[in-house]
């Protein structure tokens, strides 16, 4: 059975409550791992100037504590294997859904369920609500 290290569980510890209750149950079934919980000012800034976020400090929702937006990747990762994630991204939806949470996925930003995005962060996950 899968299950969190203890890097991934120091960063998920970073992230609101519900998010920890879904990954904690995805990782039951499903490999995964936390690469991102909160982030700090210069870290969110240094992603943004590499392109790799398109918001600055404090714009995104890892910014708050607890954060409400997690990144993770399934195990093994392979950073080119877009079907890894988007299965990935089913699994959490699902597991998501079961618990009442709403989520939004930055390899689908507009929710209407296509991967066709402007800019894709496929990692990503967020809270909808609040």
């Amino acid at each position: 059975m899968p299950a969190f290290g203890t890097t991934s569980l120091r960063k998920l510890s970073e992230c609101d409550e519900r998010l920890q209750i879904i990954l904690h149950d995805v990782v039951k079934e499903y490999d995964i791992s936390v690469i991102c919980g909160h982030r700090e000012e210069s870290v969110q800034n240094e992603l943004f100037r590499a392109g790799k976020s398109h918001v600055l400090f404090p714009n995104s929702k890892h910014n708050v504590s607890p954060s409400r937006a997690v990144d993770i990747i399934p195990w093994p990762v392979d950073w080119n294997d877009r079907e890894a994630f988007t299965y990935m991204a089913g699994f959490v939806f699902g597991v998501a859904a079961s618990h009442g949470i709403r989520l939004r996925w930055g390899g689908n930003w507009d929710g209407d369920g296509r991967t066709a995005n402007h800019f894709d962060d496929l990692p990503h996950f967020e809270l909808l609500d609040g």
